[in-house]
Order: structure tokens, then sequence, then C-alpha cells
């Protein structure tokens, strides 16, 4: 549902609001706990400042650091500028979006399930992630290379 690239900005920024405050977190520190591609990662966390999600610094204090509370910050506004999970749902029968003037066969069932996703990135906030759920028991991401990183 996610791309690589996108699940590799929501672990980020879980790792980094798990962080104890005090200090910024590195994006070396970030990739080896989430056991990720450094480069490919840093990339990833420099969007996310760039989009307002983190703060980052530069220097021997520096790394990142969220851009608002973690109560505040929803899964929307982190996957936002990797992937459009608010949009309307592309068909799943043809290569356009799926809407009511020409329904597919799926649209229906299809539609209720990409709204029900939509809420969820919506409405569901980092906060509520890390009182859920440790971060240890998060699945591997594959590598957007095919190479899995486990």
């Amino acid at each position: 549902m996610l791309s690589h690239t996108a699940q590799y900005a929501l672990r980020g920024v879980l790792h980094i609001a798990a962080s104890p405050p005090e200090g910024a977190t590195r994006a070396a520190e970030t990739a080896a706990a989430l056991d990720v591609p450094e480069k490919y990662l840093a990339r990833v966390l420099n969007t996310l400042a760039h989009a307002g999600v983190l703060r980052s610094r530069r220097g021997a204090k520096g790394g990142f650091r969220l851009a608002r509370p973690a109560a505040d910050l929803s899964l929307a506004q982190i996957v936002a500028p990797f992937d459009a999970v608010g949009n309307a749902p592309r068909c799943l029968i043809r290569d356009q979006p799926c809407g009511s003037g020409e329904p597919c066969i799926a649209h229906a069932e299809w539609h209720a399930v990409a709204e029900s996703v939509r809420r969820f990135f919506q409405n569901t906030t980092v906060a509520d992630l890390l009182a859920g759920q440790a971060l240890e028991d998060a699945a591997p991401v594959p590598h957007p290379s095919g190479n899995e990183a486990t």
C-alpha cells in the first residue's frame, strides 16, 4: 500500500519520536537502529524536514527532532511528501481514478476500503502509535533496490 520510501519515513519518524527528548537524533543512528540504508534514510529525513515534519540541525550536536508534538503529527503528514494516501483511489480495474460516473465492478468495495485507509492516516498520530506498539516489533521493510533491509 505504501512505497518503501513512505514506510522508511514512518519508521524513521517513529524512531526519532521515541528517542530521548534531550538532543537530536542523527540519521546514522536512526538508520542503524532500523537496519536501513543510511544515505537513503538521510534523504528521506531531509525531505521530511523541508516538509515541516522534522527539524534538522547540522554539526556536532545536530540531527533530527519532531517539528511539533507527536500528538499533533498525523501519519498522513508524514507520508504526504512520498505517497498520495488521501487522494482519490486509483481504479483496481482501469488505469484511471475510480469515479462514481463510470464505476468499475470493484468501485463500491474498493472505495470503502480506500476511505477507511485515508481516515486511518488522517486520524492516527505518532503519539497514538508510540502508545500502542514497541518499535522493535515492527517488521523490516525491503530496500527499494530489491535487497531486504533486515
